[in-house]
C-alpha cells in the first residue's frame, strides 16, 4: 500500500510540468523527435485543451504552439523541423490549431504539408514568416519552383495577424528576369523563382485576413484545388516586381475571392486552365496587371475556362483592366464569363479581349484557337491612360469571338483635352445593350457563318 500510494504522488507531480500554462492557454509540451512529415503521421501524443482562444470561447480546439517543438523565432535559425513537428501532430487531431506566435520571425526552407488531415484543422500565423533570403540561399538540392505547399488537404483554415513575407528582391534582380541584365536585356540561363503558398489538390480551405508580401513569384497559387473561400487578403509587392501574380487558379473549380487588396507587378488574379464556378468580388487591385483570364492555348494546348464572375471592384493604376488573352495555335474555350460593377481608375487598357498573345515579336501564325463566347461587360467605368485604346477586341480569323454584349460601359481619358481613342475590333460578333463611351461600332452582328467544328473545340 505504502509503495502505491508513492507512485501514485509521483505520477501526478508529474502530470504537473507535462502540460505547462502559457498565457492562460495549455498547449502540449513536446521532446524533439524527428518529423514524420513524409510518411503518413503516427497518432499525436495526448495534448491538453485550450480553454480560450483569443479571448472567444473554443472549447475542445487542441493548440499545438511551434515553439513547444523547439521553434526559435530569430528570423535566422531553421525553425523548418518544429513546423514540420507541430503539423504532424495537429495532422491526427481533431479539431486542432498549428499555432505560429506573434513578435517572432520563423525562418522555413521550402517544405510540403502533407495530408489528409483529421477535421477541423487551423493554422494560425500570428508572428512573421519567412524562407532563405534569395537564390543564393536557398539549398541547391531543393526545387526553387515553391516554398510551402499544402498537398491532399480537406477542410483547414488559414488565418492570422502575422505577415508572409517572401523576400523576393533578389530574386526580381536576376539577369534572367525581364530588363534585369546588363543595360535592360533579359539574359537565358535558369530562372526558377518560388511560388510563396501553393495549395495542390486541396478541398474546402478557407483563408481569411492573411497578409502576404514579395513573393519571389506567385503569391498564391491554387492548383486541382475545389471548394475554396477566401476573404481579406493583403497582397502586395513593388509593381515592377516580374511575375508575382497575386492569386494565380488552376484546374480549380467553386471558388470564392471576396474583400482583398493587391498591388503587385503582375495580375491580381490570373485564372487558367481548366478552371470554372470562380466568383470574385470586392477587390482593389492595383497598380498590377489587372484582373486576367490566361494566358490558355501556350504550345497548342486545350485550354478550359467557364462560369467566371468578377463584380464590384476597383482597377486602378494598372497596364490592364480586365483581360482575356490565349495564343495562337490553342483549342478548346472560354465561355459564360462576367464582368460587372467595374471602377477603372487611369487603366491603360480597361477592356482587353486578345486571341494573339505572344511575348515576342515572332510568334507564327496559326489557325487553330482557343473559342470565346458569351462574355458580359456590364457597369464598367472609370478613366483610362491614353496610349492605348479604352477597349480592345482582337479575335482570330477562323475562330471568331462570339456573343460579346456591352451594357453601361463609360471609359473617358484620365487627361483632360485628348480626344478619345476608337476601340478596336477584329473578328468580334456581339451587341451593345446601351450606347458605350466610346461607342463600340466595330462588333459585328450576328454569328459568324462558318465555324469550326470538332471535339478539340468543346469542353
Amino acid at each position: 500500500m505504502l509503495i502505491n500510494f508513492v507512485l501514485a504522488h509521483i505520477f501526478n507531480f508529474f502530470l504537473c510540468f507535462l502540460f505547462l500554462p502559457i498565457h492562460g492557454r495549455l498547449h502540449y509540451t513536446s521532446s524533439l523527435v524527428v518529423s514524420q512529415i513524409s510518411v503518413p503521421p503516427s497518432p499525436a501524443p495526448a495534448a491538453a485543451v485550450s480553454p480560450t482562444y483569443n479571448g472567444s470561447s473554443a472549447l475542445g480546439t487542441t493548440v499545438f504552439n511551434v515553439r513547444t517543438f523547439g521553434a526559435v523565432g530569430n528570423g535566422v535559425t531553421d525553425d523548418t523541423e518544429a513546423f514540420k513537428m507541430a503539423w504532424d501532430s495537429a495532422c491526427q487531431t481533431e479539431n486542432s490549431e498549428v499555432l505560429v506566435p506573434k513578435s517572432r520571425s520563423y525562418m522555413l526552407q521550402s517544405t510540403i504539408f502533407t495530408g489528409p488531415c483529421k477535421s477541423g484543422l487551423k493554422l494560425q500565423i500570428d508572428g512573421t514568416l519567412v524562407p532563405p533570403d534569395g537564390p543564393d540561399s536557398w539549398p541547391k538540392k531543393i526545387s526553387k519552383r515553391q516554398w510551402l505547399v499544402f498537398y491532399r488537404i480537406n477542410g483547414m483554415s488559414m488565418q492570422g495577424d502575422g505577415v508572409i513575407d517572401g523576400r523576393g528582391e533578389k530574386w526580381w534582380n536576376l539577369p534572367c528576369k525581364p530588363h534585369k541584365g546588363p543595360h535592360g536585356t533579359t539574359l537565358p540561363g535558369p530562372c526558377d523563382s518560388p511560388t510563396a503558398i501553393r495549395f495542390f489538390m486541396c478541398s474546402n480551405l478557407k483563408l481569411k485576413g492573411l497578409r502576404i508580401k514579395n513573393s519571389p513569384q506567385f503569391h498564391f497559387k491554387f492548383d486541382n484545388c475545389q471548394n475554396v473561400y477566401v476573404e481579406s487578403l493583403t497582397i502586395k509587392s513593388p509593381a515592377l516586381s516580374p511575375n508575382t501574380d497575386g492569386i494565380h487558379i488552376q484546374n480549380t473549380n467553386n471558388m470564392k475571392i471576396y474583400n482583398s487588396l493587391v498591388s503587385n507587378g503582375d495580375d491580381c488574379v490570373s485564372i487558367g486552365t481548366g478552371s470554372y464556378n470562380i466568383d470574385i468580388r470586392n477587390i482593389t487591385c492595383g497598380p498590377s496587371h489587372g484582373i486576367s483570364i490566361g494566358s490558355l492555348g501556350d504550345g497548342n494546348s486545350r485550354a478550359c475556362v467557364s462560369n467566371i464572375t468578377v463584380k464590384d471592384s476597383i482597377i486602378k493604376h494598372s497596364d490592364n483592366g480586365v483581360r482575356i488573352k490565349t495564343w495562337q495555335g490553342g483549342s478548346g474555350s472560354v465561355s459564360s464569363i462576367t464582368f460587372n460593377n467595374i471602377h477603372m481608375d487611369t487603366v491603360r487598357n480597361p477592356i482587353v479581349l486578345d486571341q494573339y498573345y505572344c511575348l515576342t515579336k515572332h510568334c507564327p501564325n496559326q489557325t487553330s484557337a482557343v473559342h470565346i463566347s458569351n462574355i458580359l461587360y456590364t457597369n464598367i467605368r472609370g478613366t483610362y491612360d491614353v496610349r492605348s485604346p479604352p477597349m480592345h477586341f482582337a479575335c482570330s480569323d477562323s475562330m471568331p469571338c462570339t456573343n460579346l454584349t456591352l451594357s453601361e460601359v463609360e471609359l473617358l481619358p484620365a487627361t483632360k483635352g485628348h480626344l478619345v481613342p476608337i476601340p478596336l475590333c477584329w473578328s468580334a460578333y456581339g451587341t451593345m445593350q446601351t450606347i458605350t463611351v466610346p461607342p463600340v461600332l466595330c462588333l459585328l452582328e450576328g454569328i459568324p457563318e462558318l465555324m469550326p467544328q470538332n471535339d478539340s473545340d468543346r469542353c
